[in-house]
């Protein structure tokens, strides 16, 4: 059972609680990107189940007709077994995303993994058109921008983080804040510029918003926001008022690995787990 400190940051550990996390988000004009925890898989088995609950997740959204995707990572469809294992477990979950008309986004993960992750998005893109699948960029590593121009002719649709979850070498990372940030915005106007959109911005930092939003007046590229559960959901709310919002929903039983990361990213979510569980326990 999942605690109510956790509970801000993930869904709860089965398909019908993340589903009713998006149907209430939509409620509020946001829509949901449900993600089963999980990364790294060796084991067939498991790599036959995650992609067995993704295509029920699928097909759970579109026959409720909620708004909402979903998002993978290609270590979870069995990337460490090989990428043919990969392609075909993609494979499997976009043909009922097709029919469902669901959004799937590729998560990106180690820089071990980009190459294995372009190369099958460049692979199914075109089948399943321009808003069916989507890939997400990480601004800190070096080789961003010229991933951006390779797919700049792709169909399908770009997610542009910040970076930095992955203990990357600074050989082919920026490992600086302040670098990072300036690589982001970068990324942001190559990205704005050249892409034909819309161009996901995954951040909390209003002042990449309002760098993002400039941009976008200025090459008429229309934006979409993406923010996880539980940081600022007030901002979310006000800014689904006026541009397409979108919230990682994570859920499944492995969540304890993923909250605890939630807990150290900042000093603002370490000081709210904190004093709820000393809430809890007086």
């Amino acid at each position: 059972m999942i605690p109510p400190v956790a509970r801000r940051f993930v869904a709860g550990e089965t398909e019908a609680e993340a589903l009713e996390r998006v149907r209430r988000l939509n409620e509020r004009g946001i829509r949901g990107m449900v993600n089963r925890l999980g990364t790294h898989h060796d084991d067939p088995e498991r790599v036959r189940a995650d992609a067995a609950a993704y295509r029920e997740l699928v097909a759970g959204i579109g026959d409720t007709g909620l708004e909402g995707s979903v998002s993978v990572k290609p270590s979870q469809l069995g990337l460490d077994l090989g990428e043919m294992r990969f392609r075909r477990s993609l494979e499997s979950i976009l043909e009922v995303a097709s029919e469902r008309d669901v959004a799937v986004w590729l998560d990106m993960e180690e820089r071990t993994t980009t190459d294995a992750t372009l190369d099958a998005f460049e692979a199914f893109a075109p089948r399943y058109g321009d808003a069916q699948l989507g890939v997400c960029l990480q601004a800190n590593l070096k080789r961003t921008p010229a991933d951006l121009e390779r797919l700049a002719g792709v169909p399908g649709r770009v997610r542009l983080v910040r970076g930095g979850a992955y203990d990357e070498p600074r050989s082919v990372a920026y490992r600086d804040p302040e670098r990072m940030d300036r690589a982001y915005r970068d990324v942001l106007e190559r990205a704005l510029a050249t892409l034909e959109g819309p161009i996901a911005v995954a951040t909390h930092d209003l002042s990449i918003l309002e760098y993002a939003d400039g941009l976008s007046e200025r090459h008429g590229t229309a934006l979409e926001i993406q923010m996880l559960m539980g940081v600022r959901p007030t901002v979310q709310r006000e800014l689904a008022t006026e541009y397409d919002v979108s919230q990682y929903v994570p859920y499944g039983t492995r969540w304890k690995r993923y909250f605890l990361n939630r807990l150290t990213e900042t000093d603002h979510t370490l000081r709210f787990a904190l004093r709820a569980l000393l809430d809890r326990s007086a």
